[in-house]
């Protein structure tokens, strides 16, 4: 059996952690991956025992992104875009408070499971960003988060631009909760999971709840016009050349200088 691509652990009652299992590959999203994550979701949610559950990456790095050897594949695109948003879907309305344990780095898909988290606790140095303008791709479906946590200015700045900030500016923009050295980010993560494990069980599911109504946007048809996006994108002889570029390590052709 191949080892498994999401590992499940329980390190305090109440708690389940799944933790992304790609360390050689910067832990990239591919489908199997993705469909693990959606299981491990689903299963831990059923049972009425856990709270919380926790998100984070094996390796240097949280998650870098897309597996781009599945995005340049034109078979695997459509399945693999879908695989994303029911990945954003299952955490976003998992009814556990979801908590990101952000180091090294997350980056476009990455920083899209990132954000559809209740709550983000990240290494201050950690790299986060939207570099899909630079592949010819549109960061449609981590959009409908993003824009909900950040000023639209700052939201503006960073799709277009696809420019990598740090996670203490990320926590200024209200992309991050927490920001700490990375010696402080266990130290960090339990000061915070102990804090949410004080609070009645029903009154904080019935909180998430009314926090999603009241929030602007609605997750399944920002998604289905996001994906719908994406692929117009991701099909394009921009993604095309975009690609290319990034895993030959040369300039893409729309580049000035």
């Amino acid at each position: 059996m191949s080892e498994a691509l999401v590992l499940e652990s329980s390190p305090r009652p109440g708690v389940v952690e799944l933790t992304l299992n790609r360390p050689d590959k910067r832990n990239a999203l591919s489908v199997p991956l993705l469909e693990e994550l959606v299981a491990h979701v689903r299963s831990a949610e059923s049972d009425e025992a856990n709270r919380v559950l926790v998100l984070r990456g094996a390796g240097k790095v949280f998650c870098a992104g897309l597996d781009l050897a599945e995005a340049t594949d034109p078979e695997q695109a459509h399945r693999s875009a879908h695989a994303v948003a029911e990945a954003l879907k299952a955490v976003a309305r998992c009814r556990l408070v979801t908590v990101a344990r952000v180091h090294g780095a997350a980056i476009a898909g990455g920083a899209g499971l990132m954000a559809a988290c209740d709550l983000i606790v990240a290494d201050a140095a950690a790299k986060i960003g939207y570099p899909e303008v630079h592949r010819g791709l549109v960061a449609g479906l981590i959009m409908h988060f993003v824009v909900r946590q950040a000023p639209l200015r700052a939201v503006s700045e960073l799709m277009l631009t696809g420019t990598l900030i740090d996670a203490k500016r990320a926590a200024a923009l209200g992309l991050v909760n927490r920001a700490v050295s990375g010696d402080e980010l266990d130290a960090e993560m339990t000061v915070l999971l102990t804090d949410l494990l004080k609070a009645a069980p029903g009154a904080q599911q019935r909180t998430k709840r009314v926090i999603d109504r009241t929030a602007p946007g609605d997750l399944e048809a920002d998604l289905d016009q996001a994906l719908a996006d994406h692929m117009q994108a991701r099909q394009s002889p921009e993604a095309a050349e975009g690609l290319a570029a990034f895993l030959e390590k040369r300039e893409p052709s729309w580049r000035l200088h």
